[in-house]
């Protein structure tokens, strides 16, 4: 038996679309979870007004949050891009004894309850902690502070800087590394100039997975520094306080906000940000 593959114009294999039965059902359960994700943001958009959103808007203290979660999450993907990839390239690269328990300590922030890992982090970075307490005495504190805000945004989503760049260094080939070492390149030369201008869109992509992970943090943001509060922190403030109402309305605000950036983030990510670095390295 032969199987024939249609190719398009450009000589790439043409995409096959599931037919018959089985494309009914992949596109009917494809498509109830498409709906199950769209249908309560779409409904929490049409319950604010334009006025209440406006209002929304211009209150300090919403405003004051949003603004606190986005520069938060912008230290945040850099800390975790510049620590985690030289981790990534380890556990690319490396085949050493080990290796899975360090796999798998990167994954334990997305197993474990967000409110624990808070906990967690107020009994290291606390005032009496092992680092906090110390850093204390230097006038550093991250119990109640944008640092302690970093902190927990930097603890449950690091694993996304961190795997997604391994994943982009495990696709390229281990061989050109070697032919630039065999040519005279220094270990971090052949780092600069070949893996990760060819892993580019994995880092960046972690870096914004972390950004926008990092956004939507309450749970252990919440334990370690309930003020200043977070955009996530003052909505619940906002339902505590006010009702659902100016609690949607304050939601909505932050879900145009982080949508605009990540797509924004997005972009430059998968397209011209990569271009410009291309023609860069050439």
């Amino acid at each position: 038996m032969t199987t024939t593959l249609t190719t398009t114009e450009a000589g790439r294999p043409a995409r096959v679309w599931p037919s018959g039965w089985f494309g009914v059902v992949t596109w009917l359960l494809g498509g109830l979870l498409l709906a199950f994700i769209v249908l309560p943001v779409i409904r929490l958009v049409t319950t604010s007004s334009v006025a209440s959103l406006r209002h929304a808007a211009s209150t300090a203290a919403v405003r004051d949050a949003i603004l606190l979660s986005l520069q938060a999450a912008a230290i945040t993907a850099g800390i975790a891009t510049v620590f985690g990839v030289p981790l990534a390239y380890i556990l690319a690269r490396g085949r050493f004894r080990g290796r899975s328990v360090i796999q798998a300590v990167v994954d334990l922030p997305l197993v474990v309850p967000h409110t624990v890992a808070g906990i967690a982090l107020l009994f290291l970075l606390g005032r009496t902690g092992w680092v906090g307490g110390p850093a204390t005495h230097l006038g550093v504190s991250f119990y109640g502070s944008q640092w302690g805000i970093v902190a927990a945004m930097l603890f449950v989503s690091a694993p996304f800087a961190v795997n997604s760049s391994r994943v982009a260094f495990e696709a390229i080939d281990p061989r050109l590394e070697r032919a630039a070492r065999s040519l005279g390149a220094s270990p971090w030369h052949a780092f600069r100039r070949i893996t990760l201008p060819l892993g580019l869109r994995g880092v960046l992509t972690g870096a914004v997975l972390v950004y926008a992970r990092s956004i939507s943090e309450f749970g252990a943001v919440v334990i370690i520094a309930y003020y200043p509060a977070t955009a996530p922190v003052q909505i619940y403030n906002l339902f505590l306080q006010s009702g659902l109402t100016q609690a949607a309305s304050a939601a909505v605000v932050l879900l145009i906000v982080t949508l605009a950036t990540f797509l924004v983030l997005w972009t430059l990510a998968s397209g011209r940000l990569l271009a410009r670095v291309d023609r860069a390295y050439r």
